[in-house]
């Protein structure tokens, strides 16, 4: 096998991400520090700044190729250092903001002139439909919103960072600012001209060349974050020194006139007030420019466990990103326990800003009230009472809780979720009242393309061994008998999901004891619930009279091996029974589960709001992709379902390490503590819930 080349880094900033540059190059990164010299093959820094000249003249000393890196032409959600790039810039002659010498991109541009990327016309059109920018977080709000005229009529101005290497290395300076705004003013009478900041300089982490003192008539200061497609999709004319605004406004249609020499202009794209360096003869299209620079120069990692991919997939996760972010809107939470605080922010951070956790009912509806905004209260935790208080306020208050696919370990250890459920009818495991997850069963237009995925999910599910907590042991489970084997598993009795949704069993010991009378030849195996079993809740059954009524019991074998194992399943509204229709295994509902009433179960139960009769693969569509939401646990961005299943599987294999298991220790000493006390208190003050 041949050798991988090894890139050496000398700043800091780079070499924290070393594992991107390392999947960038396909080297092997080493440091670079003062006074060592290591060897390396080629040598790479970030872009042309001043923080790379140190790399770049010990590339030059030894002959070495520099290869620049820079932030790419679809980047992110957010803009930032702390936000790492899914598109990058990846330049051995030179880097494209730099008109002084030649570069790839350059290069790459003339040869799509001559053969375009027959890719980039599809390319150019997704990101018309999607509105995608370098940055994806800034809020869409509408020309009336923003005090501007219905129709294509204003003229765009772009401002850009004070000093950024981009305006010396497109020829230009403070000056070419102030002459792009006379000449935009000038040559636009009657338009409204909108001068349009950067979006670090919105963040206030930078300053730019234009103020809002400039504002008046004809001059509108836009120092709001905002989306540029709404500018762009309004916009007769834009005017630029060398900001990427211009290369997407080529996109999207709009006549470019640049005051510097940006990547895109000289080509015969744009209308060009600066001297054009000789370089640029061919004569591109759109279309074949956005190729070169978006398919030909720039490379993509997807967010999540920073893998090369195509432009195509980095545009549906980009996608995923910015429509996710912008779909939360500001929240109010109740009822969020602190350890979990942080993690339920991920969820539900948005354009408005991250959500407002209240510590009381009086505080949540205050805080509602002021912002406009929905309570989301921890669904067993929300105080008796309060939905009627919010409604009678005009509050809209929705219901949370754990996912299906929730972790590695158990939500009673404190063990942070991966998926939750938010559901503003009601909360799926109550059977009394409709839900979000009842509505979405009775409306989904199911097309192939979701069941499909469906299937791949619950294949890959299923292959996997993956469960709701999967912490326990996944040894096959064997029993030696001829008897149709059927497993009953034990439920936290104090649980909503018992109080609500199992109108008529309501206990695992009456459970067990309705199994046994109906199932008398069956061998019946009992799983107690991993919370009772630790010691956390209530629902344990008298050691006798469990023996009398089941053949086995098995307390530390895994769900999913332990399903491999049964001929049924027996349930009141266990998750289990969901799992176990995953595999094929037919299943007995004494309860109202979310599952049951859809025709897939056997039900004691009537289910008067759910006539529909839905497929396995409907089924699992709704409770794993449409219904529940979804936060890599190792980067905390929001992600698809089929994130957080490879992310569960590779957190179950890894296994905690040393110090993991110390915290997990001390967490499960937490969970049993502060289990007892509430079993203590509940007979003296109505108990504590969950």
């Amino acid at each position: 096998m041949t050798e991988r080349p090894r890139v050496g880094i000398a700043t800091a900033g780079l070499w924290r991400r070393r594992s991107d540059v390392a999947t960038l190059l396909d080297a092997d990164p080493v440091r670079l520090l003062p006074g060592c010299k290591p060897p390396v093959d080629l040598v790479a820094g970030w872009g042309d700044k001043a923080t790379s000249r140190a790399a770049q003249a010990l590339a030059r000393r030894r002959g070495l190729c520099y290869v620049a890196l820079e932030d790419g032409f679809l980047r992110s959600l957010r803009p930032g250092r702390d936000t790492a790039p899914i598109g990058y810039a990846v330049d051995r002659s030179g880097i494209y903001y730099d008109a002084g010498r030649p570069s790839d991109l350059e290069a790459l541009i003339a040869a799509a002139a001559r053969a375009p990327n027959p890719r980039a016309a599809a390319l150019v059109g997704e990101i018309r439909t999607r509105r995608l920018s370098k940055y994806n977080h800034a809020p869409m709000p509408t020309a009336a919103e923003l005090g501007l005229p219905l129709g294509a009529d204003i003229v765009l101005v772009v401002d850009q960072t004070h000093g950024d290497a981009a305006i010396a290395g497109a020829g230009a300076d403070a000056g070419s600012f102030s002459a792009m705004l006379a000449a935009a003013i000038a040559e636009n009478p009657g338009r409204t001209i909108v001068v349009k900041t950067h979006p670090e300089v919105v963040s206030g982490r930078k300053r730019g060349y234009f103020s809002g003192d400039l504002a008046r008539g004809d001059v509108r200061f836009l120092g709001d974050a905002v989306n540029p497609w709404v500018l762009l999709e309004r916009a007769a004319r834009l005017y630029t020194v060398s900001s990427q605004l211009g290369f997407e406004g080529l996109i999207a249609g709009v006549p470019v006139t640049c005051f510097g020499q940006p990547f895109y202009s000289g080509w015969g794209l744009t209308d060009d007030r600066a001297q054009p360096t000789g370089r640029r003869e061919a004569r591109p299209t759109i279309e074949a420019l956005a190729g070169a620079a978006l398919i030909d120069y720039c490379r993509y990692l997807d967010p999540y466990f920073r893998r090369a991919i195509e432009v195509e997939e980095a545009i549906e996760q980009l996608t995923f990103l910015r429509d996710r972010f912008h779909a939360n809107r500001r929240t109010v939470c109740l009822g969020i326990s602190p350890w979990k605080r942080a993690r339920v922010a991920s969820f539900l951070d948005g354009v408005d800003g991250p959500p407002a956790f209240a510590e009381g009912a009086g505080e949540a509806l205050a805080l509602a009230r002021r912002d406009g905004a929905p309570v989301v209260g921890w669904a067993t935790r929300m105080p008796e009472g309060f939905a009627d208080k919010a409604a009678a306020a005009g509050v809209a208050v929705a219901r949370m809780e754990d996912g299906f696919l929730r972790s590695v370990g158990l939500g009673a250890a404190f063990t942070q979720p991966a998926s939750l459920v938010i559901d503003r009818l009601g909360i799926y495991y109550d059977g009394s009242r409709p839900s979000d997850f009842e509505a979405l069963a009775g409306d989904t237009v199911f097309d192939e393309a979701l069941i499909a995925r469906a299937a791949r999910l619950r294949e890959r599910i299923v292959a996997a061994r993956l469960s709701k907590y999967n912490d326990a042991r996944l040894d096959a489970a064997l029993f030696d008998t001829e008897k149709p084997v059927v497993l009953v598993p034990g439920q936290v009795e104090d649980d909503a999901s018992i109080r609500l949704g199992s109108p008529v069993v309501r206990s695992n010991l009456a459970l067990l004891e309705r199994v046994r009378a109906r199932l008398p030849d069956a061998f019946i195996v009992y799983k107690p619930h991993p919370d009772v079993e630790a010691g956390y809740r209530t629902g344990r059954i008298d050691p006798e009279r469990l023996a009398d009524l089941a053949d086995s019991v098995v307390t530390d074998i895994g769900m999913p091996a332990l399903l491999a194992g049964v001929d049924r399943v027996e349930t009141m509204t266990s998750l289990s029974g969901f799992e176990a229709l995953l595999r094929g295994l037919p299943v007995g509902v004494h309860g109202q589960p979310f599952y049951a009433g859809w025709g897939l179960t056997e039900d004691f139960c009537d289910f008067p709001r759910r006539a529909r009769k839905l497929s396995l693969d409907e089924l699992v569509a709704l409770g794993l992709i449409l219904y529940p939401r979804y936060v890599d646990p190792a980067t905390g961005l929001p992600c698809p379902v089929e994130v957080v299943v490879e992310r569960l599987l590779e957190m179950r294999e890894r296994g905690p390490g040393g110090g993991e298991r110390i915290v997990a220790g001390l967490r499960r000493l937490r969970a049993r503590a502060r289990h007892a006390l509430r079993r203590a208190v509940r007979p003296f003050g109505g108990g504590v819930r969950r």
